[in-house]
């Protein structure tokens, strides 16, 4: 658990998810993707994806942000990391740091558990700034095509669970149906 002096009179506690978060998890999710399919694939994810973690920021009782990471295999390896999807902040909140100490602080978690690796598929911009750089540079792809290569990025934290020829990174079955 972690709080968050935003600078703006506010306090956020960034907690793992609790059994009470779930509602307010799915509206934060179809208020920050415009009303998109994110909000009933993190639905799906947090009941059957028992290997996922989620994290929440929480201004005094009301979630403002969550996080997500679920398992994620590579082609020619055994190791299993995790894939960060999706970030949601409340559009108004937006731009205040709240996603960027989600993301911190699920990393970290990750690294203390000893997970190997986290990629994510997205902005180009944004996820450089809190570590992740191109997953390129491992020779790992995307299982989905068409994919940018400056968008599919990864943070490494032990590089000997990765192959060395590189590899398809696969998420869980439910990204498919939503893609």
């Amino acid at each position: 658990m972690h709080n968050l002096d935003t600078g703006h009179s506010m306090t956020i506690e960034i907690r793992k998810e609790e059994p009470g978060d779930q509602d307010a998890i799915y509206h934060l999710n179809l208020a920050a993707f415009d009303n998109g399919p994110d909000a009933t694939l993190v639905d799906k994810l947090l009941v059957a994806c028992k290997d996922c973690l989620s994290f929440v920021a929480v201004e005094d009782t009301v979630v403002v942000g969550h996080i997500l990471f679920t398992p994620v295999t590579v082609d020619g390896s055994s190791a299993v990391g995790m894939g960060l999807a999706p970030m949601a902040v409340l559009p108004s909140y937006q731009r205040k740091g709240i996603g960027s100490q989600l993301v911190w602080n699920g990393l970290e978690h990750l690294r203390q558990a000893r997970c190997p690796f986290v990629v994510v598929l997205g902005h180009p911009a944004y996820y450089p700034r809190v570590g992740f750089e191109p997953a390129s540079k491992y020779r790992l792809l995307s299982q989905w095509e068409g994919v940018p290569d400056e968008a599919f990025m990864v943070v490494v934290f032990d590089g000997r669970s990765l192959p060395k020829s590189g590899g398809i990174a696969r998420y869980r079955g439910e990204f498919e149906d939503a893609m």
